[in-house]
């Protein structure tokens, strides 16, 4: 395991309640279906689940994410990664004149097997992140619209 550690932090606006908001990101099997980088999820268990992610830089991500917190009432989704990321990755979801602000906060340290590319073009990895962010953002906010 590498020692380099990525933090982020996203903010996303979206129309409508926060419910929905809630329901569709809590609902990681069907992330695919409005989130093009995330190429695949399976079920593992009722629990955790396998996810490979690929956004614009040729690395495919294989993670698995295991649920830790899922409160929907409070707005707070929770999960613990495994494989080329280790950490955690959270969302904390609340509603406010019509609209939605979901925060994304994700502390992780990269497996060997990217620790080179992580040290050496770590401004790279954060731009690749950044875009996949915001196609996620502009897929969900899509998803949402369409399902009024």
């Amino acid at each position: 395991m590498s020692t380099q550690r990525f933090v982020f932090h996203h903010e996303w606006s979206l129309p409508g309640p926060a419910e929905p908001v809630v329901a569709a990101l809590a609902d990681i099997e069907h992330y695919p279906r409005w989130w093009p980088q995330v190429r695949s999820v399976e079920q593992l268990d009722d629990r955790s689940g396998q996810v490979q992610i690929r956004s614009l830089l040729p690395i495919t991500l294989q993670l698995v994410l295991t649920r830790d917190i899922e409160d929907h009432e409070g707005g707070r989704l929770r999960v613990v990664l495994d494989g080329d990321l280790s950490g955690w990755a959270q969302w904390s979801i609340a509603s406010s004149g019509g609209a939605t602000t979901a925060v994304f906060d994700q502390d992780v340290r990269v497996a060997a097997r990217l620790s080179r590319a992580a040290t050496l073009a770590p401004a790279v990895l954060r731009a690749n992140h950044a875009w996949m962010m915001r196609q996620g953002r502009r897929g969900l906010a899509g998803d949402l619209v369409s399902r009024r």
